[in-house]
C-alpha cells in the first residue's frame, strides 16, 4: 500500500530523516516511535507534503506522492491528525469536518457527516463553536473526524492522545478501533506511550537520529539493544 525507499530530508545542515526505506501493506496498523528529535514527525511531513525530502520516493498504492500537492496527496488517500488539535476558528464543528471534507474529498456528503459525528460522539455538539465549546478529548475527536472526513485509505495519527488521562486515553483508544475497522483504515500512529503502541501496533518502527533502527513486533523492537540505546541517550551503533 505504502511504498517509501531511500527517504531523506535535510533542513540545512541538518539531517532529520535519513535514507529510511520501509513498506506497510493494506490495513496494517503501524507504530512509529523514537526519542525526541528522531524524526517521526519530518517522517509523515514528508509524506503528507509539509516537508520537502532531498532525495527518495514515497508512493501510496502505486502513486508517486512526492509529485502531488498537499491537496492531491489527501484526495490520493492521505489523512492526517496533528499532536495539537487545530479547529477552524468561528466554524461550527459540523462546519470543521465539512470545510475538511471538501478540501479533501472534493464533494460534501451530509450523511457521511453526520455519520461521523456520531461514531466520534461529538453529535451534542454539531452546532456549538468548535475552538470554544470542546473538551480537550472532543477537540482531539474533532480533529480524527477532519482527517475522516476526506475519505483516506490510510489515516495517520501524530500524538492525538497526547495530554489526555488515563481514563479518557483508553476510552479513546476504543473509539480509534472503531473508525479503524467501520472504515476499513490502515493506520500509522506516532505515539511516545509504550503501553498504547504495544495495544494498538503488531508492527512497529523507531526512529533514531532520523535513521530506521527496528522494525518488528512490540516485542522485538523494545527489547532491541540499539533502541534500549536510544532511549537511554547511546550513540546509535
Amino acid at each position: 500500500m505504502l511504498h517509501i525507499n531511500g527517504l531523506t530530508v535535510t533542513f540545512g545542515g541538518l539531517v532529520a530523516v535519513s535514507d529510511v526505506t520501509f513498506d506497510m501493506r493494506e490495513g496494517e496498523v503501524l507504530g512509529l516511535v523514537g526519542p525526541n528529535g528522531a524524526g517521526k514527525t519530518t517522517l509523515f511531513n514528508a509524506i503528507c507534503g509539509l516537508a520537502r525530502p532531498g532525495s527518495g520516493t514515497v508512493e501510496l498504492m502505486g502513486k508517486n506522492l512526492l509529485s502531488m500537492p498537499i491537496h492531491h496527496r489527501a484526495r490520493a488517500g492521505i489523512g492526517r491528525a496533528f499532536q495539537v488539535p487545530q479547529p477552524m476558528h468561528e466554524l461550527t464543528v459540523r462546519e470543521n469536518l465539512t470545510v475538511a471534507q471538501r478540501f479533501g474529498a472534493g464533494k460534501v456528503d451530509k450523511a457521511k457527516i453526520e455519520e461521523l459525528l456520531d461514531v466520534l460522539k461529538l453529535g451534542h455538539k454539531a452546532d456549538m463553536d468548535a475552538a470554544t465549546s470542546l473538551a480537550l478529548t472532543e477537540q482531539k475527536a474533532l480533529e480524527v473526524g477532519k482527517a475522516l472526513a476526506t475519505e483516506p485509505k490510510l489515516l495517520m495519527l501524530d500524538e492525538v492522545l497526547a495530554g489526555l488521562e488515563t481514563t479518557g486515553k483508553r476510552a479513546f483508544l476504543d473509539t480509534l478501533e472503531e473508525v479503524r475497522k467501520r472504515y476499513r483504515l490502515s493506520v500509522m500512529i506516532v505515539e511516545h506511550d509504550i503501553e498504547t503502541i504495544t495495544r494498538m501496533c503488531p508492527r512497529v518502527l523507531v526512529l533514531n537520529f532520523g535513521r530506521l533502527i527496528a522494525d518488528g513486533s512490540p516485542d522485538q523492537v523494545f527489547n532491541d539493544p540499539e533502541v534500549i540505546r536510544s532511549y537511554t541517550g547511546g550513540e546509535p551503533a
